[in-house]
């Protein structure tokens, strides 16, 4: 499968305007490909990369329903490839039905019945400290689904999910081949080698969870700055093995193509089994009583 992640910089609260550049990405994306097989077949947006992500109590001025928020997508889509169909991930705030949810949406876009929604994450982990507020604002979501692709199974970890090694480690036991990270990052601090001290964590993060794995981990990163605090970019890509295989430079708008190839996954697994290792010891680690959780459970029940 031929992935681009999209490094983009939204105008906050300005839905018709951020639809727009994603237009235009898609009509670059679309365009840039003289041969059929090198045209993208899955693109990834960033976190809120509708509205900005500091929206606070405008979320539920500016949040969409899920079949909404698909349409919108599509019509973009065809208006940049018509006769084409691609699939295409962004964050965005969804209204459930009053509920209100951080969410990514996974949309088949392009084709003749119209779109179809393929899945939707709700963002479990909500940071309500430093600089983040989202609690306040949001409901968590309560599951973590994964869902086929054209790739194979995959599933979608938004941010402050990807951060929690069990997410990952969950996702990939219920079969996901690929994990897609949408993110809204403000950057932090600065490496030796003058890279945000952020995406150097983020890094050691996404290329952890790949390898004890076997998974291929896209990240795509919001840039731009939102009331004076600049989200750090940090665009990037890992493989089964947990190699580096693409990455941008922090804080400008830009894409990334990476190639995944499901065969990868495969070798990677065969060669170091750690998935199927953390399968056959989960049960005792997780079922021992003196995980605190556990203890409560034996309690009540």
């Amino acid at each position: 499968m031929n992935a681009a992640l999209v490094q983009f910089k939204p105008r906050k609260g300005d839905v018709d305007a951020n639809l727009a550049a994603m237009r235009d990405v898609f009509a670059q994306l679309a365009g840039g490909a003289p041969d059929p097989g090198d045209a993208p077949e899955l693109i990834v947006f960033p976190e809120a990369a509708l509205t900005g992500y500091f929206l606070e109590g405008g979320v539920y001025e500016l949040a969409l329903g899920a079949p909404e928020m698909a349409r919108r997508l599509d019509e973009a889509w065809r208006a940049a490839a018509p006769g084409r169909a691609c699939d295409v991930v962004t964050g965005f705030y969804e209204n459930a039905e009053g509920t209100f949810h951080n969410s990514a949406i996974y949309v088949r876009c392009g084709e003749p019945d119209g779109p179809r929604v393929v899945h939707v994450h709700r963002k479990m982990f909500l940071p309500t400290y430093g600089v983040f507020d989202e609690e306040r604002f949001l409901t968590r979501g309560r599951h973590l689904g994964v869902f086929d692709t054209a790739f194979g199974k995959a599933a979608m970890l938004i941010c402050e999910d990807a951060w929690h090694a069990l997410v990952a480690t969950v996702a990939a036991l219920k079969g996901a081949r690929l994990l897609i990270v949408p993110s809204a990052s403000p950057g932090r601090g600065l490496c030796g080698d003058d890279e945000l001290e952020s995406n150097t964590r983020w890094k050691a993060i996404l290329a952890s969870a790949a390898a004890e794995h076997g998974v291929y981990v896209v990240y795509a990163g919001l840039t731009g700055f939102e009331g004076g605090k600049g989200m750090s970019g940090g665009t990037c890509a890992f493989s089964p093995r947990g190699d580096l295989l693409a990455s941008a430079p922090p804080l400008d708008p830009c894409i990334v193509r990476v190639r995944l190839d499901s065969e990868e996954v495969d070798l990677a697994r065969a060669t170091i089994p750690l998935l199927g290792d953390l399968g056959a010891v989960l049960p005792d680690l997780w079922l021992d009583p003196e995980i605190p959780v556990m203890r409560r459970i034996e309690d009540d029940g």
